[in-house]
């Protein structure tokens, strides 16, 4: 009997009465799978509310422009940026999903289940290749101008400036032929 209470409580359900207790006599109550099918249609996991979508929003908009291992990795992005692209990933990501649901509501909460597993993983996905560009997109200047070195500087020089500034002597860089003569005797 006690244990039967802590899923009675779960169930929204009491427990039954001891057989030939005065209660018996009641109606008995409704069984707790009728009662889940009861509220099995009100429940809804797709489409997602415009509530929950704001609140993804926010959360992607805190992961691009505060600190988190996205961020660290690929950079911050400033807020009115990450407001905007963050609105733009979510609203793409949820196109995406709602297009592999084919557009009607899924049949069971299963179904829903998988549609919003694939919203997810499509935000995330959407994220990190934005993350990814942004980076590549910084570092691309960047490394142009650490790939510039002293000798790029040498050949933008016309041909004239870099005749100036070779040295005068370039016989001492080379031995004269007399004696190159001299030391194969």
């Amino acid at each position: 009997m006690a244990e039967d209470a802590p899923n009675a409580a779960a169930e929204g359900t009491q427990p039954a009465p001891a057989e030939g207790s005065v209660d018996s006599a009641a109606a008995p109550p409704a069984s707790g799978a009728k009662a889940a099918e009861a509220l099995l249609p009100s429940l809804s996991i797709w489409p997602p509310s415009q509530r929950t979508r704001d609140a993804v929003v926010r959360r992607l908009v805190q992961t691009l422009a505060a600190p988190s291992v996205l961020s660290q990795r690929y950079g911050a992005v400033p807020e009115p940026e990450a407001e905007r692209v963050a609105a733009a990933v979510e609203a793409e990501a949820f196109a995406a999903a709602s297009e592999s649901a084919a557009g009607a509501s899924p049949a069971s909460v299963e179904e829903g289940i998988e549609v919003l597993q694939a919203y997810s993983k499509e935000v995330s996905r959407r994220l990190l290749e934005l993350a990814k560009s942004r980076s590549a997109a910084a570092a691309a200047p960047a490394e142009a101008i650490k790939q510039e070195s002293p000798a790029d500087a040498i050949k933008q020089e016309s041909p004239a400036e870099a005749i100036k500034q070779e040295p005068e002597d370039s016989s001492a860089a080379a031995p004269a032929p007399a004696e190159a003569t001299a030391s194969e005797d």
